[in-house]
């Protein structure tokens, strides 16, 4: 593609194939919607470039972002958690995303899928935002507020509004490429789909 990109893109190559490939782009199965959940509450504090370097490493180390398995971890898996250096080795980050794995399942069962639930926030199309600088797009909205505000209530934990938001960004519920991006307009047009 152009080398026209969002700045925060930058350089790095991992960084820039998560920018043309994946951000911003509708994601409906509920297996990788939990995959960015975990790890954008891994990231909180961090760069989003340290997460992504370890991203294989967190597959690995939560059983392929299957919440069925990860919610049966025990004090065993915790410790095995606790002692792998390819993952942020943090015991609150390691205990919420096995306890985000319960209230997912739980989720899961209440909507028929965590992605109905979670594309209900914006009636199931992408928020189109026509950004022109990186000083316009917002660390959080009243939209995340609400968005965060429902899944405490559901017990997850690590999904602050601007948690919340960068999730939504990274998973299409809004497309905060800007007008200038070459990705804008590709984005646009991925309307996604509803899940039954």
């Amino acid at each position: 593609m152009s080398a026209t990109r969002c700045p925060w893109a930058g350089t790095d190559p991992l960084y820039v194939q998560y920018h043309d490939e994946e951000w911003g782009v509708p994601v409906w199965e509920d297996r990788r919607l939990f995959e960015f959940l975990v790890l954008e509450g891994a990231q909180a504090g961090l760069s989003w470039i340290t997460i992504l370097r370890r991203r294989e490493a967190y597959r690995r180390a939560f059983a392929g972002f299957d919440p069925e398995r990860v919610v049966r971890f025990g004090a065993r898996e915790r410790q095995r958690l606790l002692g792998d250096a390819g993952i942020v080795r943090n015991r609150l980050k390691i205990d919420s995303a096995i306890g985000n794995a319960r209230a997912f399942l739980a989720v899961q069962e209440e909507h028929g899928s965590f992605a109905a639930y979670q594309w209900r926030f914006v009636d199931g199309r992408p928020i189109q935002n026509r950004w022109r600088s990186l000083a316009e797009v917002p660390a959080r909205t009243p939209l995340a507020e609400a968005f965060s505000r429902d899944l405490r209530a559901r017990g997850f934990r690590f999904v602050g509004p601007t948690i919340v938001y960068a999730h939504m960004q990274a998973v299409g519920m809004v497309n905060d490429h800007l007008v200038g991006c070459a990705r804008h307009r590709p984005v646009a047009r991925l309307r996604g789909r509803r899940p039954k």
